[in-house]
């Protein structure tokens, strides 16, 4: 994701950078927290067609409204096709490395960072602050309060949410794993996502989506919890 949104700057117009940067912060997963939501699904398949049929609605929904409501005037779309010849291996090893050390110098000291205040939080009490002020909404949309950390770690990490969750989905069901999934995939953009979007959005931009991400992953899980349960659906 933190990487996507650097390469949002590529596009033409300020419009379709906005509307791609809101598309992948609010329902694309990263590769990390996709294999682990997967791997938590993983159990029961009827869960992962609706977590993907979830997350891929969310995604034609949002790219409506963005295209109708994110300002500026929609570019032409013309493709000029190259002349197509084999690549050559060493400028493909040249600019693999140059995006790998871009990356490792913009992220690596985030990353560093996200480790050492997750350590504060937990240590000056502030994080069991957070939890008990998250547990309401958590509850809301059917889910055990043991679950609250997840979200949590998923703003630090979204990774790191979603393996909280492997080490307690032996005591939720099948519903509540999928609405926590669910909720998670739409919650925050991670620490490092946020800080890529306000470097290349702005800060205005930048809330925005997280006030909307977090609207819109509880009503996501609010609304999945209370159709699966009012049908009766168990699994």
């Amino acid at each position: 994701g933190s990487m996507a949104a650097m390469v949002t700057r590529t596009l033409e117009t300020k419009r379709e950078r906005n509307i791609a940067t809101v598309l992948m912060a609010l329902t694309i997963p990263c590769s990390a927290q996709l294999g682990v939501i997967l791997a938590l699904l993983s159990a029961h398949p009827v869960s992962i067609g609706i977590w993907l049929a979830v997350i891929i609605g969310n995604f034609i929904a949002i790219g409506f409204i963005a295209r109708k409501y994110v300002p500026g005037a929609q570019p032409s779309f013309f493709m000029e096709l190259p002349p197509l010849r084999w690549p050559k291996l060493s400028h493909i090893a040249k600019k693999t490395w140059t995006r790998l050390v871009m990356y490792i110098k913009e992220l690596i000291p985030i990353f560093i960072l996200i480790s050492v205040i997750i350590w504060a939080l937990d240590l000056i009490g502030i994080f069991q602050i957070i939890t008990a002020i998250i547990t309401p909404l958590v509850n809301a949309i059917g889910l055990p309060g043991s679950t609250t950390p997840s979200f949590i770690l998923g703003f630090f990490r979204r990774d790191f949410g979603a393996a909280g969750l492997m080490s307690i989905k032996n005591t939720l069901t099948g519903v509540q794993l999928l609405v926590a999934a669910v909720t998670l995939t739409l919650f925050l953009p991670c620490v490092a996502q946020f800080m890529i979007m306000i470097k290349e959005r702005g800060l205005k931009l930048a809330l925005l989506i997280a006030v909307i991400s977090i609207a819109l992953a509880f009503t996501m899980g609010f609304l999945v919890n209370v159709i699966l349960t009012g049908f009766g659906i168990v699994f």
